[in-house]
């Protein structure tokens, strides 16, 4: 055979390998790529839920999520029915253990209150209330006007006497007047500590209660001075400061002394100041 036509050979053989060792890295790469991707079936809300609802079968429904599945993600429906949500949940969304109450503690508000903590009601109207715009999530301090027992001529004074408090809710309540009709009011829940429940609950009963909005974002609890009626108009309503009276004692009038010299003895004699 011609040298010729072997190294022809050899090279068209050497070329085919490449070409078969390329297509198979191609291909190989593709049936890679071409897998399937896991997914797992968690169940999710059919329709909004609002906060404090309790979950019923008609509320759920279940839907495909890619990939790696969220941290507490529920996987059977049956396990969250009865259950208690504690924070809104849009449709499509799915349902987390973050999201729901303990088992057995029931729907409403109370199965959003923490450990620990207490919701305080306090009665307010469209101005106290920031004119609608306290809404549950919503961080204020809690100011409180009246006229402390022992008043001075300062009147009225104005204490902060909570700041950086969760309003936990916002609504209205049915309520009677003084004639016995029903009537609505604003009503804000706060979520406050036992004691801090105590004085909310004394200011609330005896002096006028405002709520002042505060940035989520601003958590610092600032000393702030209590501010009296007096304060704002200066010192014209201030009781006016006694001449103070400092009695002096008279001065000693001076005295003149002579030493007198009788022989070995000497003697000293003191005299008035000479009368002119």
């Amino acid at each position: 055979m011609n040298r010729r036509l072997l190294t022809i050979l050899l090279v068209a053989f050497v070329v085919a390998s490449g070409c078969t060792f390329l297509v198979y890295r191609i291909l190989g790469h593709m049936i890679v790529a071409s897998k399937p991707i896991p997914t797992t079936r968690v169940v999710a809300a059919a329709t909004d839920i609002k906060l404090g609802t309790v979950l019923t079968a008609s509320d759920l429904t279940t839907t495909e999520i890619a990939g790696t599945t969220p941290k507490g993600a529920i996987l059977k429906p049956e396990t969250v029915v009865g259950r208690g949500v504690i924070a809104d949940i849009y449709q499509g969304e799915p349902i987390l253990e973050s999201r729901l109450a303990p088992a057995g503690s029931g729907g409403g508000l109370a199965a959003t209150i923490p450990q620990g903590m207490r919701a305080c009601a306090v009665r307010v109207d469209e101005v106290v209330g920031v004119a609608g715009f306290v809404t549950p999530g919503m961080r204020v301090d809690v100011l409180a006007s009246g006229t402390p027992p022992n008043a001075t001529a300062q009147g009225t004074m104005t204490k902060t006497i909570l700041q950086n408090i969760e309003v936990l809710s916002a609504g209205t309540d049915i309520q009677k007047d003084a004639a016995g009709k029903p009537q609505q009011v604003q009503v804000v829940n706060l979520l406050v500590t036992p004691e801090q429940a105590e004085q909310l609950s004394l200011a609330s009963g005896q002096l006028k209660i405002q709520l002042v909005l505060r940035n989520p974002l601003d958590t610092k609890v600032a000393p702030v001075p209590n501010t009296a009626m007096g304060t704002l108009f200066g010192d014209q309503s201030a009781a006016p400061q006694q001449r103070r009276i400092v009695a002096r004692a008279a001065p000693k009038p001076p005295q003149y002394s002579i030493q007198v010299i009788n022989g070995s003895s000497s003697s000293e004699q003191k005299f008035p100041e000479a009368l002119h």
